[in-house]
């Protein structure tokens, strides 16, 4: 009998579940841990577009999870002993698609379903997978792209849209999402749930709008991609700092949206600002694996096509008249980084002013304690202390460690040392990066070194 490794299994698997839990694997065949790597990496390529096409045609986001999970179980069970078919996305798709035959036929229901996907398989050959994996793309030629106008319906409040598409398109769990969110875990599956039977009870079709319709999503559409790249560009949790495939589905998604709508600012706006960011990655992260600042990065890692991409969207940007649009505001941001060849060279008084203006369109905490850092690089840190006064206390900002990183950063640029230490050991118990942590822990060192040094009698 084949064999599945039950924790290389579980990994996969929670992708799958409603709550972010692994479900039970008891039942699972046993296969070896490589096989099952094999298996979970090609699955985890493949599981958005399998999800968002199989969505499609049964209408139920949940039912298409567990189609696709019985799919994965099934290639869990058959790849590793008879190999990987040459198109592992149209096996998937295919087997997905029987179960889900078999499931009609059980329910006595959705007979025209039944009858159009029986054919698709029944009359396909062993060889049709890439056409019947093809057939199911829509005019754009991207699912995906369906499941986030879907997910993005004007049915479902902010919250639950932002919630179900990360968890559907972005593949994080309810736990990565809450932290993103700054929220409960549980309140995040709570939306996730109560999204997933709105959009099901109201029969609302899985496809991209279009005319008035599109263009009244787009802005929430365009909020939930950032979201997505967010997390991959400074992960939530975990062992890495930065999480590139993330950031790659999202920049992706991006240049679709672009091409949809060419003459929406923001739409170039959101793109520019992603591809700015992302310029950075190879700089962010030190040999052995420790965060590098803004202040400390080699830019000459930066890539220089991703800066010029961006700045060419600025220009577009520029060319529309959407200067003042929300991501619009933060790509010109990211550009003040990208144009400074030194970190000395940062225009910062640009960058605060940039900031004043998106706090009037954004006035969130976040951006207020952006809008800090940028005040007391330009003005000094006392600034920086006085504007982060008048956060501290919101709610929503309670154990978000950036809070009391800046706060740390602020009060070491101040030699006030013991300060700085207790600011920057705080962060450092609530962050859940390890990458992150271990920075701030860092910082909490240096300033206990410089603390010694001043008592020492020698100074």
């Amino acid at each position: 009998m084949p064999m599945v490794d039950r924790a290389a299994a579980k990994s996969i698997l929670r992708l799958m579940t409603r709550d972010g839990r692994a479900i039970e694997t008891s039942s699972l065949p046993q296969t070896d841990n490589r096989a099952a790597q094999d298996v979970e990496t090609i699955f985890r390529m493949e599981r958005v577009r399998l999800i968002a096409g199989l969505a499609k045609h049964v209408g139920d986001i949940s039912l298409a999870e567990e189609l696709a999970q019985d799919a994965l179980v099934a290639a869990l069970a058959t790849w590793p002993q008879k190999g990987t078919p040459p198109n592992p996305g149209g096996w998937l798709m295919t087997t997905a698609k029987r179960r889900a035959v078999d499931l009609w036929r059980r329910r006595r229901m959705m007979a025209r379903h039944e009858a159009a996907l029986s054919h698709d398989i029944e009359t396909g050959r062993a060889s049709d997978h890439a056409a019947i994996e093809a057939s199911i793309d829509d005019e754009i030629g991207d699912e995906r792209l369906s499941l986030i106008f879907t997910a993005c319906h004007p049915l479902l409040s902010r919250d639950q849209r932002t919630a179900l598409t990360l968890k559907i398109i972005g593949g994080l769990t309810t736990e990565e999402i809450a932290r993103a969110f700054l929220t409960q875990e549980t309140t995040v599956a709570q939306r996730i749930v109560r999204a997933k039977k709105l959009l099901r009870d109201a029969g609302i079709s899985f496809e991209v709008p279009v005319g008035a319709e599109r263009d009244a999503r787009l802005a929430s559409v365009l909020e939930v991609i950032y979201l997505i790249f967010n997390e991959g560009y400074a992960a939530s949790s975990g062992d890495d700092l930065i999480r590139p495939q993330l950031c790659q589905e999202a920049m992706r998604l991006g240049r679709i949206l672009v091409g949809l709508a060419p003459e929406e600012p923001e739409a170039h706006g959101l793109l520019s600002l992603m591809e700015l960011q992302a310029s950075r990655f190879k700089a962010r992260v030190a040999p052995d694996g420790s965060a590098l600042t803004l202040e400390t990065q080699n830019r000459r890692l930066w890539d220089r096509l991703l800066i010029q991409r961006g700045l060419d969207g600025l220009e577009s940007v520029k060319r529309l008249d959407g200067e003042d649009g929300v991501h619009a505001l933060q790509a010109a941001l990211a550009a003040v980084h990208a144009r400074a060849a030194r970190f000395e060279d940062t225009d910062w008084r640009e960058s605060a002013n940039l900031y004043d203006r998106l706090i009037e369109r954004v006035p969130s905490p976040v951006v207020a304690l952006n809008r800090a850092v940028a005040h007391a690089m330009a003005s000094g840190p006392e600034v920086g202390l006085m504007l982060l006064a008048e956060i501290e206390d919101e709610p929503s900002l309670a154990g978000y460690a950036p809070l009391y990183a800046a706060k740390g950063d602020f009060l070491m640029r101040l030699q006030r040392m013991a300060e700085a230490r207790e600011a920057f050991d705080r962060a450092a118990g609530f962050s859940e990066n390890a990458v992150e942590r271990a920075f701030l822990l860092g910082r909490v060192a240096e300033c206990g070194k410089a603390l010694r040094a001043a008592r020492s009698p020698e100074s």
